[in-house]
């Protein structure tokens, strides 16, 4: 046998560490199902199940190029040529049990069961000519009345170790008791498409079929892909249970008070949610049952650009070991992170279980929600800072999901830019945005949530002529939310948007709560730009339409 360094698929004390000699060998219950369910060779194939932390270390630094420790203790990984998500490549398949239920379109394209079936031999195929494999058993979802078993099988101790993280580890004993998994994935990522394949676009897919319960990935390194796909899958698993899937991030006060956060990039749904006065619940992926709220995941996958202990000492301090950093730029002999680097991808990301946070709330399940929160980042200058909505509102601008990037300093380009998301994650949505919102809507009304929205952009005028919302003055709108003053203050209706504004905020200039006092230009140039937006948000909604309510359409801007 060829001499193997420490960490090989034969050291001593690692799980599944010795393959069988023969075919007579006893082998364990998870080979046995891998070998019945997809043709996997255990006779040729080492397989490692629920390998610990430094077992994935040491097979990682010993098989998989480029990867090293950073200075902090983290595994520093890379995901090859994509380094983020390919929503381009993702296929759902069309099959009679699903296919009446599904939002096709754009973000959900059909797959036949026959292509489907192509890609996960092709998938398969590969795995079984890799001399080892490594499985992670893990749950999605903290309540364990809604949870789900979730199986992935991967070539690379990367993606298990980044699913580790973010899936929600068993007990032994749970591990012992797994049973048969919900869903499984096969991450053959490594190998591509084949591009010729009757409806493949690229030699990158990731395909989901709920009628398997099965995931396949070819092509694309990136772990993303098997976090948003298991979200993905929850979002259209979790409402067929009456549970509402919500793309999110949420927090408890010290009195039990949960509020739920909704944002896109820039919109600081992160940093606000982040509170050193309150319980993290989860960063990113929520569900609303009968009992209250509770996290998917078992971790977070924060962006890394720009980080410094400075800005966010949580998530900077849970860069350690177990830590998965992604793409990440660092210096050849002291393997000190710079986190100000882009060389690779502006997209670099760390991921690490929850409880490396110090306000974690473990088990992450919270009580019903008291505040809903949309966070906007409005470059305009026409959306309040902060606004009360009626349960109407809530579900027409959670369909609507808006918020405006600003191109700085690029050449040719002065205008924001608008961007709209149904949900606040699109992306990631399987159903009809207004089966999600009408739920959200009786939720809140069923159990009198409190529903805001918050403008965390430019007040008083567009992006480049006035500065950005004071930080300082959204934390004092926040917390007038969460003490309960700001929903006994007095209102007055916003023109156009017909929402209800508050007159009145301790701590925040009057002037800046209303966008047209706030206004420091010409009026008949708020006007114009106020009408702009309407005219944005009415034209983003006309694809809705077909779906959504008469009250839903009409509780929008009028323009």
């Amino acid at each position: 046998m060829a001499a193997y360094r420490p960490g090989s698929p034969y050291r001593p004390g690692s799980p599944g560490g010795r393959r069988p000699q023969s075919s007579s060998s006893t082998h364990t219950r998870v080979e046995e199902e891998l070998h019945e369910m997809a043709g996997i060779d255990y006779d040729k194939v080492t397989i490692k199940h629920n390998p610990s932390v430094p077992i994935l270390y040491e097979e990682a630094l010993t098989h998989e190029v480029g990867t090293v420790i950073s200075s902090a203790g983290a595994m520093c990984s890379y995901s090859g040529a994509k380094r983020g998500r390919s929503p381009k490549d993702k296929r759902i398949v069309e099959e009679s049990g699903t296919a009446n239920d599904i939002w096709w379109g754009p973000v959900n394209t059909k797959m036949s069961e026959r292509v489907f079936l192509i890609n996960r031999e092709r998938a398969i195929d590969y795995l079984n000519t890799h001399p080892r494999l490594y499985v992670f058993d893990g749950f999605a979802g903290w309540d364990p009345k809604y949870r789900k078993k979730i199986r992935v099988i991967a070539s690379r101790a990367y993606h298990i170790l980044f699913m580790h993280n973010m899936l929600i580890r068993p007990t032994e004993e749970e591990l012992e008791n797994f049973g048969t998994p919900d869903f499984t994935i096969f991450n053959a990522g490594e190998f591509p498409a084949n591009r010729y394949t009757t409806g493949m676009t690229s030699t990158t897919s990731v395909s989901v079929n709920f009628k398997r319960h099965e995931m396949v990935i070819l092509g694309t390194e990136y772990a993303g892909e098997m976090k948003k796909g298991i979200f993905s899958v929850m979002h259209y698993l979790m409402p067929k249970a009456g549970v509402l899937s919500l793309h999110s991030s949420c927090n408890e006060g010290k009195d039990g008070d949960v509020s739920l956060f909704f944002g896109l990039s820039g919109t600081g749904k992160t940093t606000l949610s982040a509170d050193p006065n309150r319980l993290l619940i989860g960063d990113d992926e929520h569900c609303w049952s009968d009992t209250g709220v509770f996290n998917i995941e078992g971790g977070c996958y924060a962006k890394c650009i720009d980080l410094s202990a400075e800005k966010e000492p949580e998530i900077y301090n849970a860069i350690r070991f177990g830590s998965v950093l992604e793409n990440v730029v660092l210096n050849e002999d002291t393997r000190v992170v710079d986190y100000s680097d882009d060389f690779l991808t502006e997209n670099t990301r760390c991921a690490y279980p929850i409880n490396f946070i110090p306000n974690a709330k473990i088990p992450c399940i919270g009580g019903h929600p008291k505040n809903l929160i949309l966070l906007t980042c409005d470059a305009f200058g026409v959306v309040p800072p902060v606004a009360k909505l009626t349960a109407d509102q809530v579900m027409y601008h959670f369909i609507s999901g808006y918020t405006t990037k600003v191109a700085g300093t690029e050449d040719g380009i002065v205008e924001p830019t608008p961007t709209f998301s149904a949900c606040f994650g699109a992306p990631f949505l399987i159903l009809h945005p207004q089966k999600y919102a009408s739920m959200l809507a009786e939720k809140i009304k069923h159990h009198k949530t409190d529903a805001w929205l918050i403008n965390t952009g430019w007040i008083g005028g567009k992006a480049g002529d006035v500065k950005r919302c004071p930080l300082k003055y959204t934390r004092t709108i926040l917390d007038a939310i969460h003490s309960g003053d700001l929903a006994k203050a007095e209102y007055e209706n916003f023109e156009v948007f017909n929402i209800a504004i508050p007159k009145n905020i301790e701590g925040v200039p009057s002037e800046l709560l209303h966008p047209r006092k706030a206004w420091q230009g010409d009026a008949a140039d708020f006007d114009k730009s106020l009408k702009k937006v309407a005219s944005m948000f009415a034209e983003n909604f006309e694809i809705y339409k077909d779906q959504a309510t008469p009250e839903t359409c009409q509780a929008g801007p009028q323009v």
